[in-house]
Order: C-alpha cells, then structure tokens, then sequence
C-alpha cells in the first residue's frame, strides 16, 4: 500500500487508561518548538540513550524539516495541543533489509503507565503491516528500559538477542542491548485496545 494512503487514517483520537484524549498525527514542519519543549521534559537518564541531543534546536529542525517519510514515519501524541510522546518506524535504506522496519516510542513521563506507549507501539506495527514490512524491531537496553521490554512483549514482540555489555550508561557502567522482534508474516497478534 502506497505510503499517502497510509497516512489518510490519521489524525486519530485515542483514550487513554486515565481517561485522557490525546491525538495521534504524523509529525509536521511546524512542530519544532512543541517537539523541542516535549523532549526537555523527558529526563535526561532517558534522553541518553537516543541517538541525537535530541534538545538541540539544529536536531530538531533536522528532524523538522527533513521528514522524509519513506525513510522514517514520525508520529506524535498531543494532549492540549502540547506533544506528550514521539514514535517512529524506521525504514531500511538496505535493499536486502527493506522488510524490516525499527521501532521507537518516547513518552512525556507524566503520561507513562496509562496506555499510550502501548497505543504508539500498535500504531507503528499497523503501519509496518499496511507498508507491507515483514519484521518489526526494537532495540531497548535491560534494565534501564523495562517497562518498554514489557509493553514490546505485549504486543507480541520476541526477545531474539541480548547483546552483552553493547551499551555505557551515564556512569560508565556496560549494560546490555535487548533485541526485540515481531513477525509480520502470520496472523495479527497483539492488539491493543486503546
């Protein structure tokens, strides 16, 4: 299925566990400062383990004005009109690994714990699905990321390597890398209310 009809399901409304609204849209030009403003206010032990200073203003607009949507498929949450999470599915530029699409939730931390990490993670594999991928991945790191192991293995994703001592933490300190897989081959499993 061709990627603009994907995307014509969006904006969605959603409610959370708590009973609170929030929106799903992919991520737009314009959403620089409320991007920014959202990854302030996640702690910075959690900011550490993503791949950008994800609070620097040139990132940003990197990530901003750069959206290319056959490679990565930005989707945030707002509540209020304020972004309370950012999730996407990474696109292989590989040609022998275009099947497989890598996974990424990020939640405003007072929005954890009611349903929405679960909600972004079962939009991002109906967009895998619907993008006719074959293999969702995440990659988390144990111990420091477990509420995201548990909510990966919920939506039937499968621990399929632990990569030891992969990653330093903010003090020094090796932690391991949890791959996490889903095939998208069978039938739908996983499917989170919401």
């Amino acid at each position: 299925m061709n990627l603009d009809t994907v995307l014509r399901r969006f904006p969605l409304r959603a409610t959370l566990n708590d009973e609170s609204r929030v929106v799903i849209r992919p991520l737009a030009p314009d959403d620089k400062a409320e991007l920014r403003n959202f990854f302030l206010r996640v702690p910075e032990e959690d900011r550490y383990y993503l791949n950008n200073n994800i609070t620097a203003p040139e990132v940003i607009r990197e990530f901003t004005d750069g959206i290319n949507m056959e490679r990565v498929v930005p989707l945030v949450a707002e509540h209020d009109g304020r972004i309370i999470a950012d999730s996407t599915l990474h696109r292989s530029r590989r040609t022998g690994r275009r099947h497989i699409g890598e996974l990424r939730v990020v939640v405003d931390p007072d929005f954890r714990g009611k349903g929405l990490g679960s909600r972004l993670t079962h939009e991002l594999i109906e967009l895998g699905r619907s993008l006719e991928l074959r293999r969702l991945v995440f990659e988390l790191v144990n111990l420091r990321e477990q509420s995201a192991i548990h909510t990966a293995t919920q939506a039937g994703f499968e621990e399929t390597a632990v990569l030891k001592d992969r990653v330093v933490d903010r003090f020094g300190s090796l932690q391991d890398l949890v791959i996490m897989e889903l095939s998208l081959d069978g039938p739908e499993i996983g499917h989170m209310e919401g």
